[in-house]
């Protein structure tokens, strides 16, 4: 949380020791586990510290549709207060280490603390900027198109919290899950993962996806990480 934040302006020591001391008692939750459901009232923000989670809303008719990705460092909701119950769910996907921060020691801190409030609102922009970017990714682009970019997004993203490689990271998003996010059929999400093994830009064995062939990825999605405002920190 600390590497994050910091990348949206400079904190003091007290500072961090109070990001470090908000997050130091988290526990883990398995894969597949609804953190809150729709409808349920929050009780708290909750924090991803390690694995990968995400938003979702589903239909009466079992679709569902995931509208974001939350990796190490993101707070959901940080304005949940304001909420008498949630328009989404939020589920992990890999098994998280996961804080829930009561919504009054998140005050506290913001009030106390404005550096520390300037960036967790930055942080907040930059899930709105993301998410209008993934409406884009949706309604402008190809199919493969599609896959790439998010693939160089989670790249970008995981890299700035010290959880990627140069070139690879832990990838525990099923087919289902990543046609539920790009808006396509599992048929076609299988095609397009072997249009980008067949380039030579992919690997994904397992849990693990290797970018082969990074700026080749890039051109593919046109993708430029302007939208997450990182900055130098933007490796990919």
């Amino acid at each position: 949380m600390v590497r994050k934040l910091e990348g949206f302006g400079p904190l003091t020591e007290e500072e961090r020791a109070v990001l470090r001391r908000i997050s130091a008692n988290g526990h883990v939750i398995g894969p597949r586990v609804d953190l809150i459901r729709e409808g349920d009232a929050p009780d708290g923000v909750i924090l991803i510290m390690e694995g990968i989670a995400c938003r979702q809303k589903h239909r009466a008719n079992g679709a569902r549709q995931i509208t974001a990705y939350l990796v190490p460092g993101d707070a959901c909701d940080l304005d949940v207060a304001l909420l008498t119950q949630m328009d989404h769910t939020i589920t992990t996907l890999s098994a998280c280490r996961v804080v829930r921060i009561p919504i009054d020691v998140v005050k506290r801190i913001m009030d106390e603390h404005p550096a520390i409030a300037r960036s967790l609102r930055m942080g907040t922009l930059v899930d709105e900027a993301t998410l209008r970017e993934w409406l884009v990714n949706v309604g402008c682009r190809s199919a493969i198109e599609r896959i790439a970019h998010l693939f160089c997004e989670l790249l970008v993203r995981l890299q700035v919290v010290g959880f990627a490689s140069e070139n690879s990271y832990e990838f525990p998003v099923t087919q289902l899950d990543l046609a539920d996010t790009v808006g396509l059929s599992n048929v076609h999400v299988n095609r397009s993962l072997q249009e980008l093994r067949r380039q030579g830009v992919i690997e994904l064995k397992g849990r693990t996806l290797k970018i082969l062939d990074r700026q080749r990825l890039k051109s593919i999605a046109e993708f430029n990480s302007k939208y997450l405002h990182l900055g130098t920190r933007a490796a990919a």
